[in-house]
Protein backbone atom coordinates (compact mmCIF):
# COMPACT_ATOMS: atom_id res chain seq x y z
CA UNK A 1 0.00 0.00 0.00
CA UNK A 2 1.40 3.56 -0.89
CA UNK A 3 -0.13 6.87 -0.25
CA UNK A 4 0.62 9.89 -2.01
CA UNK A 5 -0.07 13.60 -0.75
CA UNK A 6 0.08 16.22 -2.36
CA UNK A 7 0.39 20.12 -1.35
CA UNK A 8 1.91 23.81 -2.60
CA UNK A 9 -0.73 24.95 -5.01
CA UNK A 10 -2.20 27.95 -4.70
CA UNK A 11 -3.25 30.96 -6.47
CA UNK A 12 0.50 32.48 -9.03
CA UNK A 13 0.03 35.52 -11.75
CA UNK A 14 1.00 34.11 -15.32
CA UNK A 15 4.88 34.20 -15.30
CA UNK A 16 5.43 33.50 -11.89
CA UNK A 17 6.32 29.87 -9.77
CA UNK A 18 5.26 27.37 -8.13
CA UNK A 19 6.86 24.19 -6.34
CA UNK A 20 4.26 21.16 -5.82
CA UNK A 21 5.46 18.34 -3.30
CA UNK A 22 4.05 14.92 -3.09
CA UNK A 23 4.61 13.27 0.13
CA UNK A 24 5.16 9.33 -0.82
CA UNK A 25 4.66 6.67 2.48
CA UNK A 26 4.49 2.94 2.05
CA UNK A 27 6.73 0.61 0.22
CA UNK A 28 8.26 2.27 -2.98
CA UNK A 29 11.45 1.03 -5.23
CA UNK A 30 13.68 2.28 -7.02
CA UNK A 31 11.96 0.52 -9.91
CA UNK A 32 8.64 2.41 -9.25
CA UNK A 33 8.02 5.30 -11.67
CA UNK A 34 6.67 8.08 -10.44
CA UNK A 35 3.95 11.07 -12.06
CA UNK A 36 2.44 14.10 -12.43
CA UNK A 37 -0.87 14.46 -14.09
CA UNK A 38 -3.43 17.74 -14.06
CA UNK A 39 -7.32 18.11 -15.00
CA UNK A 40 -9.07 21.49 -15.76
CA UNK A 41 -12.70 21.73 -15.29
CA UNK A 42 -14.43 19.95 -18.10
CA UNK A 43 -11.28 18.34 -19.28
CA UNK A 44 -10.08 14.96 -19.39
CA UNK A 45 -6.95 13.88 -17.06
CA UNK A 46 -3.70 15.37 -19.23
CA UNK A 47 -0.07 14.03 -18.46
CA UNK A 48 2.59 16.16 -17.27
CA UNK A 49 5.23 14.48 -16.19
CA UNK A 50 7.07 11.40 -15.13
CA UNK A 51 10.58 9.78 -13.01
CA UNK A 52 11.59 6.84 -11.90
CA UNK A 53 11.96 6.61 -8.08
CA UNK A 54 15.53 6.11 -8.83
CA UNK A 55 15.73 9.71 -10.66
CA UNK A 56 17.45 8.62 -13.74
CA UNK A 57 15.52 9.91 -16.07
CA UNK A 58 12.75 12.04 -16.74
CA UNK A 59 9.46 12.64 -19.44
CA UNK A 60 7.56 15.54 -20.09
CA UNK A 61 4.60 16.69 -21.78
CA UNK A 62 5.35 18.97 -25.20
CA UNK A 63 2.93 21.61 -23.26
CA UNK A 64 5.40 22.06 -20.53
CA UNK A 65 8.68 20.80 -21.25
CA UNK A 66 11.41 23.41 -20.83
CA UNK A 67 9.16 25.24 -17.76
CA UNK A 68 8.25 22.45 -15.61
CA UNK A 69 11.02 19.97 -13.85
CA UNK A 70 10.27 16.55 -12.12
CA UNK A 71 12.10 15.16 -9.53
CA UNK A 72 12.54 13.65 -6.37
CA UNK A 73 14.38 13.36 -2.69
CA UNK A 74 14.43 9.99 -1.89
CA UNK A 75 15.46 10.94 1.73
CA UNK A 76 12.76 12.77 2.07
CA UNK A 77 10.45 10.35 0.20
CA UNK A 78 9.04 13.02 -1.39
CA UNK A 79 8.64 13.92 -5.05
CA UNK A 80 8.58 17.75 -6.69
CA UNK A 81 7.09 19.38 -9.74
CA UNK A 82 9.15 22.78 -10.58
CA UNK A 83 6.91 24.84 -11.91
CA UNK A 84 7.97 28.15 -13.95
CA UNK A 85 6.72 30.74 -16.37
CA UNK A 86 3.51 29.86 -15.65
CA UNK A 87 0.45 30.22 -18.13
CA UNK A 88 -3.20 30.80 -16.99
CA UNK A 89 -3.20 27.43 -19.25
CA UNK A 90 -1.86 25.45 -16.21
CA UNK A 91 -4.64 25.79 -14.58
CA UNK A 92 -6.22 22.83 -13.03
CA UNK A 93 -5.70 19.94 -10.11
CA UNK A 94 -2.19 18.25 -9.99
CA UNK A 95 -2.42 14.64 -9.23
CA UNK A 96 0.49 12.79 -7.96
CA UNK A 97 0.60 9.22 -9.00
CA UNK A 98 3.03 5.83 -9.05
CA UNK A 99 3.14 2.69 -10.80
CA UNK A 100 5.34 -0.24 -10.06
CA UNK A 101 5.59 -1.11 -13.91
CA UNK A 102 6.90 -0.50 -16.94
CA UNK A 103 8.99 2.73 -17.90
CA UNK A 104 8.87 6.25 -17.74
CA UNK A 105 7.68 7.05 -20.95
CA UNK A 106 3.86 6.43 -20.60
CA UNK A 107 1.56 9.36 -20.70
CA UNK A 108 -1.89 7.74 -20.64
CA UNK A 109 -3.39 8.38 -17.05
CA UNK A 110 -4.59 4.47 -17.28
CA UNK A 111 -2.92 1.85 -15.44
CA UNK A 112 -1.58 3.33 -12.18
CA UNK A 113 -1.48 1.96 -8.84
CA UNK A 114 -2.86 4.71 -6.69
CA UNK A 115 -3.04 8.70 -7.10
CA UNK A 116 -3.42 11.51 -4.28
CA UNK A 117 -5.79 13.57 -3.50
CA UNK A 118 -4.53 16.45 -5.51
CA UNK A 119 -3.71 20.25 -5.14
CA UNK A 120 -5.12 23.20 -7.17
CA UNK A 121 -2.95 25.25 -8.88
CA UNK A 122 -4.46 28.50 -10.20
CA UNK A 123 -2.72 30.98 -12.70
CA UNK A 124 -4.61 34.52 -13.48
CA UNK A 125 -3.66 36.21 -16.49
Amino acid sequence: QVQLVESGGGLVQAGGSLRLSCAVSGRIFISHIMGWFRQAPGKEREFVATTSWSGANSFYADSVKGRFTISRDKAKNTLYLQMNSLKPEDTAVYYCTVRSAGGIYYSSSIGWDYWGQGTQVTVSS
